[in-house]
């Protein structure tokens, strides 16, 4: 089965819709022809199924005076505001902070606790496990509700707050290609974010808020999870409308490999609904400790294929430590190789005005890449690398992530008319938006 994370049209959600089953109840039945046909077309057509992971982001299409909830490519709607109006609820970085609550603040680690010996899904007042009620009462102080301002639109998702002193964390593709990133914390303020790291490959990011005291989630051992374990997750599906929403269901699998886009990542399997909106959020076990950070979902995306429910994936927490932890002491994740340059693939209008080929166009060069040494330059397109075709920007992500930093790769580039082959030596991925 193909997987295609980033495929969410509107028209790929279908509403479900039961099917019917005619008995036999003794009496002369009429016979509805046109009811025939078309119960044979269905028939046909529900044969035809494709399945697609969707990210559980969400975005909101603006036009002729409506909203509508769409689910689409980049999370990303247009917009016509530049940003929230934050006038009243943006909180301006405070003066004065509680030394007790910074000790350690520009390099926390996560620190995951020990999870009370697993239980067969007995009652809630037993064996430690909390009632449904205790668990959401525990860990919603610690839910934030994430906005980004992105060219041409906005995207939301939710986070998960993991120090007293404002680190919060999400998934990387919440926060991809924002512009400015909002914050909405339990205490009702919106604080404007900072991106402390990000990691594509893992889909995990930090963000840091100017704010102290704030109520931090308490994190379990996901190694320690069994199929059947009861877990709930507390997000924003389809936004802040429907904010701080919770479902709750049971561990359906565990170290669930899934090839996503070339990579692959091993999740958490759980029947609790996740939808659009729900990225970057709790996976709780029934101790209220965080133990999954929820990232996407298994549905249909065609009208004529079956709906899906019930598949959702998420992010171990004993897995996504590391890198967080990373992620915050230097702001990327050792190893992960990048060219040194930041780009975006080449329109086709451009390319078809200026006679150019597709390819990934140089927007800015790193000056400590060897890139920079070699002459690479804005407005250079990169057409290939290696033996690899490149005719976008995912293309070139998914050819340099099967090499590591420190190896040497040919670039081909078009410049002014012409062809050129460079070899380059590539680097540390030290920022989220480094190539």
């Amino acid at each position: 089965m193909p997987y295609d994370e980033y495929d969410r049209r509107e028209d790929s959600q279908p509403e479900y819709r039961s099917g019917y089953s005619y008995y036999n109840t003794g009496r002369k039945q009429k016979r509805h022809t046109g009811l025939i046909v078309v119960l044979v077309i269905l028939a046909v057509l529900t044969g035809l199924a494709s399945w697609a992971v969707n990210v559980l982001g969400v975005r909101v299409d603006l036009g002729q005076g409506s909203a509508v909830v769409t689910i689409g490519q980049n999370d990303t709607q247009p917009s016509t505001t530049d940003a929230p109006d934050t006038t009243q609820a943006v909180v301006e970085p405070q003066t004065t902070t509680d030394p007790t609550e910074t000790q350690n603040q520009t390099t926390p680690g996560l620190t995951i606790a020990d999870s009370p010996q697993s239980v067969e899904n007995i009652p809630a007042d037993e064996e430690g496990a909390l009632s449904l009620q205790e668990i959401y009462e525990k860990v919603i102080p610690s839910v934030a509700s994430i906005s980004c301002v992105q060219q041409g639109g906005t995207s939301s998702g939710t986070g998960i707050v993991m120090s007293k002193d404002g680190y919060v964390i999400t998934n990387y593709h919440v926060i991809e290609s924002a512009q400015q990133i909002f914050v909405l914390l339990s205490d009702e303020n919106t604080y404007t974010a900072t991106l402390v790291g990000g990691d594509e490959a893992t889909d995990l990011a930090v963000l840091k808020v100017e704010a102290t005291g704030l109520a931090p989630a308490e994190f379990g051992d996901s190694d320690a999870l069994r199929v059947g374990d009861v877990v709930v997750a507390i997000g924003d599906p389809l936004g802040t409308e429907l904010r701080g929403t919770m479902t709750d269901g049971i561990v359906s699998a565990i170290n669930r490999d899934l090839n996503l886009s070339g990579r692959q990542m091993t999740l958490i399997q759980t029947n609790a609904a996740l939808n659009s909106g729900n990225s970057g959020g709790p996976l709780i076990n029934c101790y209220g400790q965080v133990i999954g950070i929820n990232t996407m979902k298994m549905s249909s995306y065609s009208s004529t294929s079956a709906t899906v429910e019930g598949l959702g994936f998420a992010i171990p927490i004993t897995a996504a430590k590391p890198i967080l932890d990373e992620l915050i002491q230097q702001g990327y994740v050792s190893g992960r190789p990048a060219i040194g340059i930041q780009g975006e693939t080449l329109g086709i209008s451009t390319q078809l005005f200026f006679h150019m080929p597709s390819g990934v166009v140089i927007t800015a060069v790193e000056e400590t890449s060897d890139a920079a040494a070699k002459g690479l330059q804005p407005d250079d397109v990169i057409v290939g690398l290696n033996d690899s075709a490149i005719d976008s920007l995912k293309d070139l992500v998914a050819a340099k992530n099967d090499l590591s930093a420190g190896d040497q790769v040919t670039l081909t580039i078009y410049r002014g008319g012409r062809y050129y082959e460079v070899t380059v030596t590539l680097m540390d991925q030290i920022s989220a938006d480094l190539y």
